[in-house]
Order: C-alpha cells, then sequence, then structure tokens
C-alpha cells in the first residue's frame, strides 16, 4: 500500500507540473504527508528523529512567518520533484541489469585486482558513469563485484568516496545539482559543461593523489598468474554502456532544449521511458515485469530513510527563507564577498560542513542558500554561485559521518565514518576546495 502512495505521489506531482491544477497541488501535497508518516514507522532510528526535528522546526518556522496552510503546502511542494526524482531514478538500472552490463564491469573490476593503480582508476571510473544514473546503488554494485576479493580499507574508502562525489557536482540525476540549479533558475545545458568539467578535475586529481599515497603506503600485492580475459562481448557491453550515459544525458539537454521543461521533470519522465522502450526493444517483458514489480514492492520501500530525511530538510530550508537568521547569514555572506571571494567561499564551506557534520542534510544547508543569496549581490555570476554550493555539496557528502555515501562506504570498508571521510580523504577534498575555489573566483 505504501509503495503505492509513493509512486502515486510521484505521478501526481508529473501530471501537476503539466496541468497546473490548484486541487491537484493539493491533493499530491496531501499524498507525500501520509507518504512521509508512513515512512516514519519504517524509517531508521537517526534519520526518523532528526527527520522529525526539521519537519516539526519548519512548520514551527513557517506557520510563525504568518503564511498558514498556504505556505506550508508551497514548502513541501518545493521539494516533491527531488522526492520524485530518488524514487523513479532506480527504473534505469533495470535496462543495465538485465542487459548485462554489470556482468562486464565485474569482469572488468577482477583483471585488474593485481594492478592497485588500475584497479583505483577502474573503480572511480566506473563510479563516474554508473553514479549519475544509479546513485547510492552504484556503490552497493561494486562492492557486490568485490567483496569476495577483501580490498584493503582505505582502497575502498578513498576509491568509493572519490568516484561517487564526482556525480554530485554534475549528474542531473542528482538531488544536488537538480536542487541548487532549480533555486538559482539556471538551465542545465547552461551549466553542464563546467559541471563535468569539474567532476573530472576531482576525478583525475583524486586519482594522482593515490598514486603518492600508494608510494609512502604500497599494498600488498597477492601473487597469482591468474588474469582473466575480457571477451569481445564484454567490451562492447562496456562501450555500449558508455554510450547509453551520454545518450541518456543528451536525451535530457535536447528535450530541455525544446521544450524548456524542468530538467527534474525531464529525468523523471526519461526514467519512466527508458524501461518500457527496452521492454519494447527486446520483447523480453517476462524479464522486465518481474524487475518492474520488484521494483515497486522492494526499491520503493527502501526509501523510508531518505524520503524522511529530503522532504523534512526541504521544508526546513524552506521556512527559513526570509527569516532573521536567514536574513543575518545571507548580509554577512555578502559582506563577505565584497571583501573577498576566498573569504566568501571558505565561509559558505565552513557553514555548510559544520551543519551537515552534525547530521544535518545537504538539502537542508545548502537549499537555504541557494534560496537566500542572489549572485548580483554577491557579484558572482549565477554558473560561479551555483558551482560553489555544488562543490560545498560533494565536499560535505563526503567528508561528513552522517551522509548516506559515508555511512554505507563505512560499513563496506569495516571503518568509522570519520575515518572514512576525513583520514582516508580530507587531503582528497582540502585540494579540491582550494583548487575548485581559485577556478570559480576566475569564472566570476
Amino acid at each position: 500500500m505504501r509503495s503505492y502512495l509513493i509512486i502515486g505521489m510521484c505521478v501526481l506531482f508529473l501530471l501537476q507540473y503539466f496541468l497546473k491544477m490548484q486541487w491537484l497541488e493539493y491533493s499530491v501535497v496531501a499524498l507525500s504527508i501520509l507518504a512521509f508518516l508512513g515512512s516514519a514507522f519504517k524509517a531508521d532510528k537517526f534519520p526518523r528523529l532528526l527527520g522529525i526535528i526539521m519537519m516539526t522546526l519548519g512548520l514551527v518556522i513557517e506557520w510563525n512567518k504568518g503564511t498558514g496552510i498556504a505556505g506550508i503546502s508551497d514548502g513541501i511542494f518545493l521539494i516533491l520533484p527531488l522526492i520524485s526524482l530518488i524514487t523513479l531514478a532506480p527504473l534505469l538500472s533495470i535496462p543495465l541489469r538485465l542487459g548485462g552490463f554489470f556482468q562486464s564491469i565485474s569482469v572488468l573490476l577482477k583483471n585488474l585486482l593485481l594492478q592497485p593503480k588500475k584497479l583505483y582508476a577502474g573503480i572511480t571510473g566506473t563510479l563516474f558513469f554508473l553514479t549519475p544514473i544509479l546513485n547510492l546503488g552504484s556503490v552497493r554494485i561494486i562492492n557486490e563485484f568485490l567483496d569476495e576479493l577483501k580490498l584493503p580499507s582505505a582502497l575502498s574508502a578513498k576509491g568509493y568516496l572519490v568516484g561517487f562525489t564526482t556525480a554530485v557536482i554534475w549528474s542531473p540525476y542528482f538531488a544536488s545539482v537538480s536542487l541548487v540549479l532549480h533555486y538559482l533558475n539556471i538551465p542545465y545545458k547552461d551549466y553542464i559543461i563546467y559541471g563535468i568539467g569539474f567532476s573530472l578535475l576531482s576525478l583525475i586529481i583524486g586519482n594522482l593523489l593515490f598514486v603518492i599515497w600508494l608510494k609512502r603506503h604500497p599494498l600488498t600485492e597477492k601473487s597469482s598468474d591468474e588474469k582473466i580475459l575480457i571477451e569481445k562481448i564484454h567490451q562492447q557491453h562496456l562501450v555500449k554502456l558508455m554510450f547509453f550515459v551520454i545518450s541518456l544525458i543528451g536525451s535530457c539537454l535536447v528535450i530541455e532544449y525544446l521544450t524548456n521543461w524542468s530538467m527534474i521533470v525531464i529525468v523523471c519522465l526519461v526514467s519512466i521511458i527508458i524501461p518500457l522502450l527496452f521492454g519494447i526493444q527486446s520483447k523480453r517483458w517476462d524479464e522486465l515485469i518481474p524487475r518492474l514489480v520488484d521494483f515497486r514492492d522492494r526499491t520503493v520501500l527502501m526509501l523510508n530513510n531518505e524520503i524522511m530525511l529530503f522532504m523534512s530538510a526541504g521544508m526546513l530550508a524552506f521556512a527559513m527563507k526570509g527569516t532573521a537568521a536567514a536574513n543575518g547569514i545571507s548580509d554577512f555572506l555578502t559582506t563577505l564577498a565584497h571583501q573577498s571571494f576566498l573569504l566568501f567561499a571558505i565561509a559558505v564551506m565552513v557553514i555548510v560542513l559544520c551543519i551537515t557534520y552534525i547530521g544535518i542534510h545537504q538539502i537542508a544547508a545548502v537549499g537555504a542558500l541557494a534560496m537566500q543569496l542572489n549572485a548580483a549581490e554577491l557579484g558572482i555570476s549565477n554558473i560561479s554561485l551555483a558551482l560553489l554550493l555544488l562543490l560545498t555539496w560533494s565536499i560535505s557528502t563526503g567528508l561528513s559521518p552522517f551522509s548516506g555515501l559515508n555511512l554505507m562506504v563505512s560499513r563496506f570498508a569495516g571503518i568509522s565514518g570519520v575515518q572514512t571521510g576525513l583520514r582516508f580523504n580530507g587531503l582528497h577534498y582540502a585540494v579540491i576546495a582550494i583548487i575548485g575555489i581559485g577556478i570559480i573566483s576566475l569564472i566570476g
């Protein structure tokens, strides 16, 4: 029943986007509240507590602003695009699984086992292509491939975090990019070159730092003469995978250019259409339908923590807009920006890192800043502000011991969240922050 509630909420949101009916918007909001309450009973203890606190604060703040039910409804509806995105995007993994792509990736990574540098490049590169579509599912899949190989904790922690966080900066299938560009009113086609450029830079720096780290901490290599041959079919699958990702992004850009629809809506629609096209083209409905049923009965029901955190953090971010506290922070940052862009950028990063390091989701911290800050008043372009916020989001995702990524990787690697973030990846994110701020200051 709960899965139908969540899927129905997403479908009604998409209908409302095109039909623009007030009664339909209220219906979607009502379903959202029911989905939030339903997820509260199934969520883990910490996300449940944090979600209830943030939602309560958001509702109280918004009510005290005098906006009433209408304001609360607007706050919840504003975050619905992201809820729909995280709900529907996993549908894209179905064609990849049925198409044999994952098996080819497994063969590639196992073939690189005895070459740490190439294995690290393989892990980060694979995540660079898979994560934009599969989100955290990409890390889970890669770990399934490599779990039996018992990789060193440092290699897992470094590879998973560096590879994953590149997508946070550029993927339209991620809440980070969708939210920031949505709030700053930036078309994705104007941003994509900058986003991919930053992501590739992060990927290259991560691999270079790993080579340096490897010289000081050589990994013990297992002696083996066994080498798994990468058959032609697997090579073809790997090429097709890259083509699939490029085609998806390209399709979204073309649709955005032709229609001027929101990129979040486009991504949701594409996520629904691609599995159906796969079924029509391959005629493998007997394999596809069970996967769709599994998506409905298992995947959607696993979103309890995400729905709790995303909806409550979004409500809190919306409620904070225009408050004395938010205006004070905005005035402080604007003053800093006029004095020095470097001080402004550092302040933004420190504020977000401090908030996320105690467990508050990036949506609340970055979302509030995106809604509150005005690029023109800061003396910078919208693109520069978006890059700074997304760079900060990416860094805080890797460093915060409470982020979904950090919690998952620390569990896989068998180490604490602080070790996963600060100890093994602190230098990487420090270098990325310094170089990133320098580049953004040049963009202006």
